[in-house]
């Protein structure tokens, strides 16, 4: 079980569980490179204008402000658009950089970021106020192929399936399809019934209902066929037909209803079983534009999405140029989080190091050292004795640790290496001798 941090909402790891989330974040790393994503890094800060352009979540952003302003400033608060505040995801601050630096990138760009951001939200297992998210994005200029859609779904879900958590399921939906339904059932604020929608597993089909008619003038036949139309579902193309056979004719509407149909065909075809078509999808930010996504572990579905995004059309532009989007963020802190609370994966060991080198006397540390020295140049973690006390006590020293052998030299130069979970003891040589592929390194084993 994971510590609780004294700060609640700021997680802390201990040093084997950062070493669990170090294994997650390197596989991520691993497989966006593997796809040819670029990695970036924005700062940390943005203003408060850039932040709340698209889509109002102002309650949930931390201002960033000094202790004591110069004399004769000004507080500033989120009325000031100049004012400054960390930034709460990772996308908006991308639109910000690809508009600034559209010069120097080459497009289509494909960029990864893993970076923290900070949400003042209410800290329960899965939401924090301060945690590391990794996203996949790639850019346009003026256009981006819809294939990146179903490219970016395929990256996630190969991800995601290298990584020590139980099942996943990707569900995915298209807002275009959405919003054409609801336009062609009449009502216009598309906008509004997507994010009652986007409540449905909060509150349930009655609640969404009632907000429908009472915030949106819904009739009771459209706030039915909206929910008729949220609760298809299918692991396959057959929502195409569900969805026609709601009767409702509109452009926008298949125009979304074939590009979730590519979307979902491909990952039939290459990630089976990983991904279903649920028209209940809906994201509540207003910056998307086609495909949604949200990401569930199976069997942890409370804890809610691991891993969302889509695509946007219109969050990034300079002038009459824009640069349209699709991208992905995985949850890293909250992921980690459940691995380590659920004992799904753990550290083969606490601590990197794989050997101390003991010390006879205190004369023979720099002799310890040239040990160390050639067992490193060979990639093998070492560490050196700080006193030479007993063998007993430094082997104990060496359990406590983690660390599974300790190095021993003789006064006549003679080397042997002790495996101190086994008790084995043989002679070694500092400049050949390397532990088994498993104690190597570290590893992150899947329970």
């Amino acid at each position: 079980m994971a510590r609780t941090a004294s700060l609640s909402g700021f997680p802390e790891w201990l040093p084997e569980e950062r070493l669990v989330e170090l294994h997650v974040l390197d596989t991520i790393r691993r497989i966006f490179e593997l796809h040819g994503f670029s990695s970036i890094e924005t700062r940390a800060v943005e203003t408060v204008g850039q932040l709340l352009r698209k889509g109002e979540i102002d309650k949930e952003v931390y201002g960033l402000s000094r202790l004591q302003d110069d004399e004769g400033d000004e507080a500033k608060g989120k009325s000031d658009a100049h004012a400054l505040a960390l930034h709460f995801d990772l996308t908006v601050p991308f639109a910000r950089y690809v508009v600034e630096n559209a010069g120097y990138l080459a497009f289509p760009f494909r960029r990864y970021q893993i970076q923290k951001v900070w949400r003042g939200e209410r800290p329960q297992e899965g939401r924090a106020r301060e945690f590391t998210q990794a996203d996949i994005d790639v850019v346009g200029d003026g256009e981006l192929p819809f294939r990146y859609d179903v490219e970016i779904a395929l990256v996630i879900a190969e991800t995601l399936n290298a990584l020590p958590i139980p099942d996943f399921l990707l569900r995915i939906n298209n807002r275009k399809l959405a919003e054409g339904f609801y336009t062609g059932i009449g009502l216009t604020d598309t906008a509004g019934v997507l994010r009652s929608i986007d409540k449905l597993e909060k509150i349930g089909p009655e609640k969404v209902a009632g907000l429908l008619r009472s915030e949106l003038g819904a009739t009771e036949e459209q706030a039915q066929a909206a929910l008729k139309l949220a609760g298809i579902r299918t692991a396959d193309t057959s929502f195409v037909e569900q969805v026609r056979a709601l009767g409702v004719t509109n452009e926008l509407l298949e125009e979304g209803l074939n590009e979730l149909e590519q979307v979902i065909a491909a990952a039939v075809q290459r990630a089976p079983g990983k991904v279903v078509a649920d028209l209940s999808i809906a994201r509540g930010l207003d910056y998307y534009t086609g495909t949604v996504v949200e990401t569930v572990l199976v069997g942890h579905e409370q804890l809610g999405s691991i891993c969302s995004g889509g695509r946007y059309d219109a969050l990034a532009s300079k002038g009459n140029r824009k640069f349209p989007g699709v991208g992905l963020s995985i949850g890293v802190t909250r992921l980690v989080t459940r691995i380590l609370s659920h004992d799904l994966a753990k550290a083969t060991r606490s601590v990197p190091t794989a050997v101390l080198v003991a010390l006879n006397n205190d004369d023979s540390w720099g002799a310890a050292q040239d040990v160390a020295t050639q067992l490193r140049s060979r990639g093998i973690a070492t560490e050196v004795a700080a006193k030479a006390e007993k063998f007993g006590k430094q082997i104990k020293f060496a359990d406590r640790r983690g660390i599974p052998f300790v190095w021993f030299t003789d006064d006549d130069g003679k080397h042997q290496v002790k495996d101190i979970r086994s008790g084995e003891q043989t002679d070694a040589d500092p400049a050949s001798w390397t532990p088994s592929e498993e104690d190597l390194h570290v590893r992150v084993l899947k329970a």
